[in-house]
């Protein structure tokens, strides 16, 4: 398998390793016996880094792939592939 790197990946790295650290912190409160209320408010923000990490991954992978696999492009060709990459952003 070929090395896959993009730009993104060290911030991805940090988001991640972030959010383990989070989530070792709501594993301790439900040790601790916080309230609920305390614990789901931090897998919210666990989930939500997670899940940001994953959309600038998969939204990296399309804009730098994308243009790769289809190369060359005419002008209209790289319009719809560039519509395609704005609306990604939306998922």
């Amino acid at each position: 398998m070929t090395s896959h790197t993009h730009q993104s990946h060290p911030d991805i790295i940090k988001r991640l390793k972030r959010a383990g650290g989070h989530l070792e912190s709501v594993t301790r409160m439900i040790e601790d016996e916080r309230p609920c209320l305390e614990i789901a408010q931090q897998l919210h923000a666990v989930e939500k880094a997670i899940q940001q990490a994953k959309r600038t991954l998969i939204q990296d992978h399309i804009d730098h792939c994308l243009d790769e696999a289809i190369a060359p492009q005419d002008l209209a060709q790289s319009a719809h592939v560039d519509d395609f990459k704005a609306i990604v952003r939306y998922l």
